[in-house]
């Protein structure tokens, strides 16, 4: 032990003189440098360089004393254990005269990207290489109309948009860029290595002929895919671009990101620093990239702005889009040792969500806000814009904690300055929150550590939330889903517990009535499967399909089930094995509840036989359930498959080659 502890001292010597000599080389603290003609609540530049030299400097010495330090301390010491409506208050079925499911997005009017969408009568499907135009009507000749074929290139397709005329493609690439690109006039000239670098990129194409798309604009933005909106015809895409602090230091990585519009020419441009701004609160070797274009505007630019810090989680308005990262602070100077015992001291460290607004008008972009409050967030479900307020639900502290720093969970309102208006803190001490749901003037929450208490809490006075209820029942949710005003949908795991654990079982959906706000009930229930089930839909709400007027519920699903002898051993740690994978239909409404009337698959036998125990995955898996009028389609990468709603009945298969 004592080898062990003068080798922390060392290393906590080592790093405290090595940051001593960076501070005297580049001065540590960096220059605030504020923009020209700018508000003075706007965030301050980068501006050059250098600047951004000790910017670095300034988040490597925090992020080496703060983390590493930290995590030999407790090494050494003790092992720690392990605006809008909301959209899916109504049908994902599209309320236009032509009766077809939508993408279940959040907010009313807000699009969200997705892998499969349909218009009625074409399904447009987005795979690893390539994009499908799938002719769907009449269901008994599924046919292909068109591939966008992208195999061999570096481009490789995300999620897309459709509408009546227009396909939007969202994919990430990588390009060699060593000539190709217009050098911003503030940047600096370095020793540049040639290497691929990663681009978000959004293709356009015109699909008035299905036969045969054609592709009108192509924009291009520096860093990995985060999220994207599209709101009418403006086009919002949010990317985080890693920096390369150490090349940066040495001279040898180009600091500032890249983009280009197409439209515009075919140069990528740089950024300039004096236009690349700052999180004073959370430095990060990040930039952040938000870019926006009215696609209607042939004539209209980019809209592309930089920002020197991280985005973990995005919420779209139709007003606003904002973006969310954590932000780490010690309560107290860092501290090597105990003078008392010549250990190193623990460290406390608080947790903040920092929050950056940004307007939306017609493909544009611009900062209007910041703000932050204590805890991380879960998703993007974890904020909501409502009356002019932002809505937020955190969880702070550490679950595995007994004393006063352990878990709390908590909701805050902002006002349009995002300053908090009103908070509830301290929800169900040594829980962390595992969903999320606001509703109009209410908000749900279910946390849980061995049993899901859903909360149902007041917001019709911003300055006071209060809880008006709560149910304690076994599991969780992941997902929570407007039924009606009076009833929701939660879709989860069963749970178990076994002394101060619990361990997940089969998915759980969950039918809750609201009715009396003070005493929520779960109305009715059921369970698939056993412990080892899953569904993407725990991950990804786009991959549920629900229509309250068809009495319609659907979502692809991966079973796992215990054999009878392992039944008989009662162990509630016991992984079931795979036995399904494919989409559960359920009919719901509230006089009968979950009523199960049909299970799809892709699969035959022989994938069964090969799959064995367990499955991890297919071209064959199910990803997304549509229906076009009476008809549903299941859709896998493979396979489209189209049966009659009312009776099962198969209508066409459609095997999907690339």
């Amino acid at each position: 032990m004592k080898k062990r502890f003068l080798w922390i001292v060392s290393s906590a010597l080592a790093l405290t003189t090595a940051f001593t000599v960076m501070a005297s080389t580049w001065s540590v603290e960096p220059e605030v440098v504020e923009a020209a003609d700018v508000e003075e609540d706007e965030l301050p530049v980068v501006g050059s360089y250098e600047n951004l030299k000790k910017l670095l400097a300034k988040e490597m010495q925090q992020r080496h004393l703060y983390g590493m330090v930290r995590a030999e301390a407790e090494t050494a010491v003790v092992a720690a254990p392990a605006a809008g409506a909301p959209a899916p208050a109504q049908d994902t079925t599209s309320a236009k005269s032509a009766d077809y499911s939508t993408t279940n997005t959040q907010v009313q009017g807000v699009d969200e990207a997705d892998l499969v969408k349909t218009d009625g009568t074409y399904l447009y499907q987005a795979t690893s290489e390539q994009i499908r135009i799938v002719q769907a009507v009449p269901a008994n000749e599924i046919k292909v109309a068109s591939r966008i074929d992208y195999a061999g290139g570096k481009f490789q397709p995300l999620e897309l948009y459709v509408d009546d005329y227009r396909l939007v493609v969202i994919g990430q690439s990588y390009e060699t860029l060593a000539t190709k690109v217009s050098a911003a006039p503030s940047a600096k000239k370095i020793a540049r290595r040639t290497y691929d670098q990663q681009m978000v990129k959004a293709k356009v194409y015109d699909i008035t002929n299905k036969q045969q798309p054609r592709l009108t604009r192509e924009l291009d933005v520096e860093g990995h895919y985060l999220s994207s909106r599209k709101i009418g015809s403006s086009l919002y895409l949010v990317a985080n671009h890693y920096i390369d602090t150490y090349g940066v230091m040495e001279d040898q990585a180009e600091p500032a990101p890249i983009y280009r519009d197409r439209a515009q020419g075919e140069e990528y441009q740089r950024m300039p620093f004096s236009e690349i701004r700052y999180f004073p609160e959370s430095l990060a070797p990040n930039y952040l990239m938000v870019a926006g274009i009215n696609l209607d505007d042939a004539m209209q630019k980019m809209s592309v702005h930089s920002y020197l810090g991280g985005g973990e989680n995005m919420y779209a308005s139709a007003e606003n889009l904002y973006v969310a990262v954590s932000e780490h602070k010690a309560d107290a100077p860092v501290k090597i040792f105990q003078s008392s015992s010549f250990a190193p001291a623990p460290l406390e460290e608080k947790i903040n969500t920092t929050l950056y607004r940004f307007a939306l008008k017609n493909g544009t972009l611009s900062f209007s806000a910041k703000g932050s409050v204590p805890g991380t967030i879960l998703n993007q479900f974890s904020m909501d814009e409502h009356g002019g307020y932002l809505r937020i639900a955190t969880t702070s502290g550490n679950i595995w904690r007994t004393d006063e720093g352990t878990s709390k969970n908590n909701l805050y309102v902002l006002d349009d300055e995002l300053n908090i208006h009103g908070k509830l803190e301290g929800i169900a001490p040594g829980e962390r929150i595992y969903s999320a749901r606001f509703i109009g003037d209410r908000a749900y929450m279910v946390t849980f550590k061995t049993v899901d208490p859903l909360f149902v809490i007041d917001l019709k006075k911003p300055n006071a939330p209060a809880i008006l209820g709560a149910l304690k029942i076994p599991g969780y949710s992941d997902y929570l889903h407007p039924y009606d005003e009076n009833h929701l949908i939660g879709f989860g795991k069963e749970a178990e517990a076994m002394k101060d654990m619990a361990y997940y079982q089969g998915m759980k959906i969950a039918l809750f009535d609201v009715t009396d706000v003070t005493k929520p009930i779960e109305k009715f229930k059921t369970v698939i499967g056993d412990r080892g089930t899953d569904s993407e839909l725990l991950h990804d709400h786009k991959a549920l399909l629900f229509s309250k007027e068809k009495e319609l519920l659907a979502f692809p699903v991966t079973v796992h089930e215990l054999t009878k002898q392992q039944k008989a051993q009662n162990d509630i740690r016991e992984y079931g094995h795979f036995t399904f994978q494919g989409a559960y239909l359920y009919q719901l409404n509230l006089q009968k509840g979950f009523v199960l009337k049909d299970t799809i698959s892709h699969l035959n036998e022989e994938d069964l036989r090969k799959s064995g125990d367990y499955w991890y995955g297919s071209d064959k898996n199910i990803r997304r359930i549509l229906t076009i009028g009476d008809t549903l389609y299941t859709v896998s990468d493979s396979i489209v498959q189209a049966q009659k709603l009312s009776s099962n009945h198969p209508l066409g298969t459609l095997a999907l080659t690339k």
